[in-house]
């Protein structure tokens, strides 16, 4: 009697998902909260344990799901999957935020930024960093690649560190 043996791609789309939407979730009470420009550390912080959380409870349920077994291969499996699910949804709801529902979003973050360089930079002069910002906007593209491959990243790490801790393999014998 062969048992059914639970799968990594599973776990790792309902998993991603879930944290996806709840990404979102707190992305959209950002926005209502007109709150969508702040990227303080607190901010950051939030979507990252969000982003964590959901990674370590899909590797627990998977844990669970398999009979207590567990390998490190199959928990960084379910780590990345679950980081990539959930930032495709993220950067759908960003490009719906940056593209829909706020069309100047990306204009507002980059005098926002330009602002803040004035501050941090005083002997810098208005054209150069106007030239600087005109640089960011044509290289503003490769912040969607960016920020899939900095998900899967965490999901690795997290799903390494969460492996490490809970797995359990078959015994050989």
């Amino acid at each position: 009697m062969e048992e059914n043996k639970p799968e990594t791609g599973k776990f790792a789309l309902n998993y991603g998902v879930l944290t996806g939407t709840i990404g979102v979730v707190f992305a959209i009470m950002l926005f209502t909260m007109n709150m969508h420009y702040d990227q303080s550390i607190g901010v950051q912080v939030t979507q990252t344990l969000i982003l964590a959380a959901g990674i370590v409870i899909g590797i627990l349920q998977f844990k669970k799901e398999g009979g207590g077994l567990l390998s490190i291969s199959q928990a960084l499996k379910v780590g990345a999957g679950v980081a990539l699910i959930a930032g495709i949804i993220g950067l759908i709801w960003f490009f719906v935020l940056s593209n829909i529902l706020e069309p100047g979003y990306m204009d507002k973050v980059l005098e926002i930024g330009k602002v803040k360089a004035m501050e941090q930079n005083p002997n810098l002069t208005e054209e150069q960093i106007d030239q600087g910002i005109e640089m960011q906007k044509s290289f503003a593209w490769i912040s969607y690649p960016v920020i899939l491959i900095m998900n899967i990243v965490i999901g690795l790490i997290v799903g390494l560190i969460t492996g490490l801790i809970v797995k359990k393999e078959e015994a050989a014998y």
